[in-house]
């Protein structure tokens, strides 16, 4: 059976590879702390399954240390030329995107053949796991149609990888760092504490008045912990659960689906949403860092408010 393992041991062996070319890039003045940070990066990866809690925490805090004196540089390894490319975009066109729609493909058509045919029963992937192994079966799959029909330098994509990561630094862990940050405060209680004081203040039966402290409770955590995947365990536990679901019947479906739209509303407002923010200004080179997020608030704002409707209509008259 394929597992989200063989997933982390995938992701392990391709950070294990950056690391390795970081240390051999001497034209990297910081290319040891490159090197460390890749280099524990996959072993978490590789090993992190198979460590107690106490070594998977040091190794995160090392990361952070690493970071945090800004040992990280930003390397420019020679892959294909600027001529190369350009050629490529001339002779090729727009099929140079095939690779790239190569990955969503086989994820749907993988899943829905997986679960809608006889293969179902063999039992290949882990239940509930499909799509997201078939989209890394998808990654590959690309990988391998790019390399033999561009036929670029071997070490091409392993060097691009790292140019690109190289590009957004220690923000590309972010995400993951911001959603174990969430569960961290769903354990901790921190989503009952905020349930008890909306309890508090919200007068009893307003389910509109609910319905707006939910959406913007989830903007506001996620704004705060950069992803609202992390925000929504926090803001389901202290509202929508008992408050919404529990307490006025609200359409958990509805909730659920919009409740995590509001989040994302969030998404667009913050430089914590490292990979949607700043990656993209970083990549693009732009003199102010915010400028991505300045382009987005006036479509974050209205669809916020939209979310409050959708939720109220959707889930207390249409659907309840």
């Amino acid at each position: 059976m394929i597992t989200y393992e063989w997933l982390y041991v995938l992701a392990g062996i391709f950070f294990a590879i950056w690391a390795l070319l970081s240390a051999l890039d001497r034209s990297n003045g910081k290319r040891w702390g490159n090197a460390a940070f890749w280099g524990l990066l996959a072993a978490s990866f590789l090993f992190g399954s198979h460590l107690p809690p106490l070594a998977n925490g040091v190794l995160v805090l090392a990361l952070v240390g690493i970071a945090g004196i800004g040992g990280l540089g930003r390397s420019d390894p020679p892959t294909t030329t600027l001529e190369e490319r350009l050629n490529f975009s001339q002779v090729k066109g727009n099929r140079l995107f095939i690779p790239a729609l190569i990955v969503p493909f086989v994820a749907v058509a993988g899943t829905l053949a997986y679960n809608y045919t006889p293969l179902s029963g063999t039992g290949l992937f882990e239940p509930r796991r499909e799509t997201l192994l078939l989209f890394a079966i998808g990654v590959l799959v690309a990988l391998v149609v790019a390399m033999l029909w561009l036929k670029p330098p071997l070490l091409a994509p392993a060097e691009e990888g790292r140019r690109l990561l190289d590009s957004i630094g220690w923000a590309a862990i972010l995400p993951q760092m911001l959603a174990a940050l969430g569960a961290v405060f769903a354990l901790a209680g921190v989503g009952d504490i905020i349930g008890s004081l909306a309890g508090a203040v919200i007068p009893e039966g307003s389910v509109f008045l609910t319905v707006i402290v939910f959406c913007l409770g989830m903007a506001i955590f996620t704004m705060i912990m950069g992803n609202a995947f992390a925000a929504f365990p926090v803001m389901a536990a202290a509202i929508g659960i008992p408050l919404l679901i529990e307490g006025y019947g609200g359409n958990p479906a509805v909730i659920g689906a919009v409740g995590m739209l509001a989040g994302f509303c969030g998404t667009l407002l913050t430089p914590m949403a490292a990979n949607f923010n700043i990656v993209p200004a970083a990549l693009l080179e732009l003199d102010d860092q915010n400028l991505v997020i300045k382009q987005q608030v006036w479509t974050a704002i209205p669809l916020w408010f939209c979310n409050v409707a959708i939720i109220y209509i959707g889930a207390f008259l249409l659907w309840n």
